[in-house]
Parts: C-alpha cells; structure tokens; sequence
C-alpha cells in the first residue's frame, strides 16, 4: 500500500472522528531517571510514576549514542527503499513480524498514517555468531542487508540489557527480591517496532499512531527530536518530551493486570 506517496487527498480510510483529534496541551511531568543514583531512591521514583501513568525516562542507561544513532539510519535507509523491496518483508495475516503499510492487512478503516517494520529477538544462546535478527534480514533481504541485520541485532540486545536492569527497579519498588521479575523475563523474546510516519498532506485529519494501551510487559522506546508521544492522564493528553541521552520506559498491560504486579 503505497497511499502516503501518491494522493493528493486523504483517503477516508485515514480520516478520524474530530473528538479523536485532541492535541495535547501540556508536558507529562514525567521522572528523568539516572540509573547510577542511588537505587532506593530511584525505585520510589518508579513506584510514583507507575501508580500516576506508568510513564518515565532513563538516563545513563549505557547504551552507546553512536549505535542509537546508527540504528536510526538504519530505520531511514530501511523505509526509503522501494515499496517492492520493503514488500519482501511483508507480514502475513497473523504474523508478528515484517513490514506493514498503514497496517491495512488487519483494518479497513482509521488506518494509521504510517510504516512499521517488526521483528522478533531472543538470545542465542551467548553465542557470538550472527543471530535471529541479521537471519531475518539476511533471508529477506539478501546479504547486502547483512549490516543492518548486525546494527539491529545490538540494539536489540541493549534493550534487553536495559530492560531487565528496569525489572530490578520495579522489583524493589514492589517490594520482592531484586531478581525476581529479572530472573523471570531473562529468556524471553522481544519484538522491536520500527515506526515511519511520512509526511502528510493534512495532518489535521490522520494519527500517525490511534489511542492504544500496550499489550506487553515494559516498552523501551527512543524518540527522535521530533516528537509525537502523548500519554492520557487526568483525563487529558499530554505530550512526552524528546531527550536525545534518554529512553522512554512504560509497563504495559501484563504488568499492571497480574495480582504479583499490584503497584497499590
């Protein structure tokens, strides 16, 4: 589906009831967290937070700038290729991973205006060698995708390393052991979400991303400088500031649901 780069109108399977529309106003008034300082101190910071919105940023997480910068090209240089290059990776009714248009292959209507590219991560067993991600592009792709393969590969790793240094967190400020949520998540698989929103011709009537809740455990998101997160709380949208040095982290469903996740 090649909608965003060939009409000159919104199509209406794009177009969103006005009451959807709401921009917001003000600045989520979220932690910054620094993950060298001081861990009880922090970990109140986390319970504030999750008991508010479940929205707050890290730094000094020690993800290198320059991988995070890399993988950003990478994201570019993957969605300017082509839409028959890109349609090599397509995901399939049902499927998790590959790309999607607008998600057109699920919905009819509200589509959102943008690209997604989704692949699944999980160790392979410490090994060195290439693993599931650079396979995925490798396959699809062809060799020549090798690197970008490799650039995703450690970024996918750096979040899971981020991740379960947050689960620590979050188990202290549950009050169990430090390991507990940490030694649970360790073997398990992630989905890294690229998102492209092209331009748009009359932005005052499409969502780039609808209201939407995140079905999984945590999410790690790097914003670009352009901006566009907003979190509802208080009964109103409010916009969650891009840093260049910070990750965004929210826990998602699973998380607030279970009765051994009761932030009360």
């Amino acid at each position: 589906m090649d909608t965003f780069h060939q009409q000159t109108n919104i199509p209406k399977e794009f177009i969103y009831p006005k009451e959807d529309l709401i921009q917001a106003q003000e600045e989520l008034n979220e932690p910054i967290i620094d993950l060298i300082g001081d861990i009880n101190s922090v970990s109140m910071l986390v319970k504030t937070a999750c008991l508010n919105h479940g929205f707050f940023q890290v730094i000094n997480h020690g993800v290198d700038s320059k991988l995070i910068n890399m993988a950003h090209a990478h994201v570019n240089h993957f969605f300017k290729l082509p839409l028959e290059v890109k349609l090599k990776v397509q995901k399939q009714h049902g499927s998790l991973w590959g790309y999607s248009g607008a998600h057109a292959e699920r919905f009819t209507s509200r589509l959102p205006w943008k690209e997604t590219l989704s692949f699944n991560f999980h160790e392979n067993g410490g090994s060195n060698q290439s693993g599931i991600v650079v396979d995925f592009f490798e396959s699809s792709l062809g060799i020549e995708f090798e690197q970008m393969g490799l650039v995703f590969e450690r970024y996918c790793k750096e979040m899971k390393r981020v991740g379960l240094v947050i689960m620590e967190i979050l188990g202290i400020s549950l009050g169990v052991e430090k390991c507990f949520y940490k030694d649970f998540f360790k073997d398990t698989s992630s989905i890294m979400r690229c998102n492209f929103y092209p331009t748009c011709q009359d932005p005052n009537l499409v969502l780039g991303t609808p209201p939407h809740c995140d079905p999984n455990s945590l999410t790690i998101l790097h914003q670009d400088q352009v901006g566009g997160l907003e979190v509802f709380v208080d009964n109103k949208w409010k916009s969650v500031q891009p840093r260049h040095d910070a990750l965004v982290i929210n826990i998602g469903d699973t998380f607030t649901v279970s009765p051994r996740l009761n932030f009360s």
